[in-house]
């Protein structure tokens, strides 16, 4: 009963039937008496203390929030895995497209193209005095001893299809051109072919010749072939800017005859050789069925992009050729990792390089000494060299490990760059450190590569600007009319100085 003295069913009671106030046990012939709606409500008995027994109403309310709550954390859950294998899905996605999608890493593909080229031309200008004693007739490795070791090994060279200097000097004279178009960019899928055979043609007719920086040339022009290392900074870049300009304009570009011309000429060549014998190599192995499959591939990306009926092909084209590059430049990335470490940790086996007197032994050899000044400078402080010698190899062993942390990979980017070209310096090897720094130059940042980029753009139109002013400045030779006797007599004197 409550404190108004209302019964559940809404009757008054006598006044002398009211209780008193307080708990009471119910007998056997009363039932008690049910508990007033309004003190459910805040749950208390009768009396207004709280009550003991729990409420219906209140469990079935805390049991619906209790289980919104669970159907909430575990909607939340559902939808966090969701979001995490969505997660997982868009990066892959985003990964493959961009692997896919695009050639990464333009400016450092064709910084190393730049970079191998020009090191393998320099060094073939330098040596053209000495060309038949290195690699031509009058070498100590003999056109007999170099014949038994291509039948063993089954290496490629141009040099064994015929003895004499006349085809010397015809393939030096290719390699000598197909070094140089290739460093400009010209034609770069056909170049990079050319010049690969052209370093495979010399090297591999007298093994004996090369030192460290030729087994890196070796390797490399072989990994060029794979890469897309002329879209930028190439004239082949440049010939494909201005074909969208003029399209954009709505000029007629014409077609393309050097490419066709090229790949036909090429394609008689390799036809000839091989109807000779002269490469080595079955139909599906060997060095034929390479020539034969990239000069087929050639041909057919011109025949997808001239006369491809839709799209398709040439896209089907595109994503196989940006696969190819991304790989080919993650070995590239994986050899020069792998060429330091492997010199850093057997470096750090030689009892020298232990003790930190390894770099002065080499200052102290006449072959290795063109400025003899600077090497008794260098060496004449033993904390230097010890320096040196520990810098050296710390280097070495680290960079690999470093490739993750931007900062700390381009602080010893720089040193390994700066270490070579003292080298190339103090100790007389500049095509040694030439061909470092063009491996190491595939790890350079994009925005510094980017920006030198811009330096030598407008260097280059500062000195083209400044010849083109002097050129027209230049006051030009007047061309004075035949002077006859009648024009004679009546020619006026020249004048002097400013006319009115």
């Amino acid at each position: 009963m409550s404190d108004l003295g209302h019964d559940p069913t809404g009757n008054h009671e006598p006044a002398d039937h009211h209780e008193p106030t307080g708990n009471h046990e119910p007998t056997g012939d009363h039932d008690p008496k049910p508990t007033p709606p309004g003190n459910h409500d805040r749950g208390l008995n009768p009396t207004g203390a709280p009550t003991t027994t729990p409420d219906r109403h209140l469990t079935s309310s805390l049991g619906r929030d209790r289980t919104r709550t669970l159907g909430r954390e575990r909607l939340a859950g559902r939808i966090s895995r969701f979001d995490r294998s969505h997660r997982v899905d868009r990066t892959l996605a985003h990964a493959i497209t961009r692997i896919t999608g695009e050639a990464l890493g333009p400016y450092q593909s064709a910084v190393i193209r730049i970079g191998f080229a020009g090191t393998w031309l320099l060094f073939l200008l330098r040596e053209f005095p000495h060309r038949e004693e290195l690699y031509g007739p009058d070498g100590p490795w003999s056109w007999d001893l170099a014949q038994q070791l291509i039948a063993s090994n089954h290496a490629f060279t141009a040099l064994m299809w015929a003895d004499g200097q006349v085809w010397f000097g015809i393939v030096y004279a290719f390699a000598v051109l197909a070094s140089l178009l290739l460093m400009l960019g010209w034609r770069t899928r056909t170049m990079s072919v050319l010049f690969m055979a052209g370093v495979l043609s010399l090297q591999n007719r007298s093994i004996f010749m090369g030192d460290g920086g030729d087994n890196v040339i070796h390797l490399m022009a072989i990994y060029l072939v794979l890469t897309r290392c002329g879209q930028v900074w190439s004239l082949d870049e440049r010939r494909e800017r201005r074909a969208r300009d003029a399209h954009a304009r709505g000029a007629w570009a014409g077609p393309d005859r050097a490419g066709p011309v090229l790949w036909t000429v090429l394609g008689l060549v390799l036809a000839a050789a091989t109807l000779a014998g002269k490469i080595d190599g079955g139909f599906l192995g060997g060095w034929r069925t390479i020539y034969w499959g990239l000069w087929a591939v050639q041909g057919l990306w011109w025949l997808a992009g001239r006369y491809g009926r839709s799209v398709q092909p040439r896209i089907l084209l595109d994503v196989v050729a940006n696969l190819v590059h991304n790989a080919a430049l993650f070995v590239i990335m994986a050899e020069a990792c792998l060429i330091y470490a492997t010199a850093g940790w057997y470096k750090i086996q030689g009892t020298r390089w232990q003790d930190g007197t390894a770099v002065y032994y080499p200052l102290h050899l006449d072959y290795f000494s063109p400025w003899p000044a600077i090497s008794d400078l260098l060496s004449a402080s033993g904390t230097l060299m010890l320096l040196v010698t520990y810098g050296t190899v710390i280097v070495q062993v680290a960079f690999p490990f470093t490739l993750f942390n931007r900062r700390v990979k381009n602080i010893l980017l720089a040193a390994m760059i700066t270490e070579h070209a003292v080298i190339a310096v103090v100790l007389g090897l500049p095509f040694f450190s030439l061909a470092m720094i063009a491996a190491d130059s595939v790890f350079l940042p994009t925005s510094f590569l980017s920006r030198v980029g811009g330096w030598a753009a407008r260097a280059r139109g500062a000195l083209f600007s400044r010849l083109g002013r002097t050129l027209r400045t230049v006051p030009r030779p007047r061309k004075e009319p035949e002077r006859t006797p009648e024009t004679a007599e009546t020619a006026e004197p020249p004048h002097v100085g400013f006319t009115a």
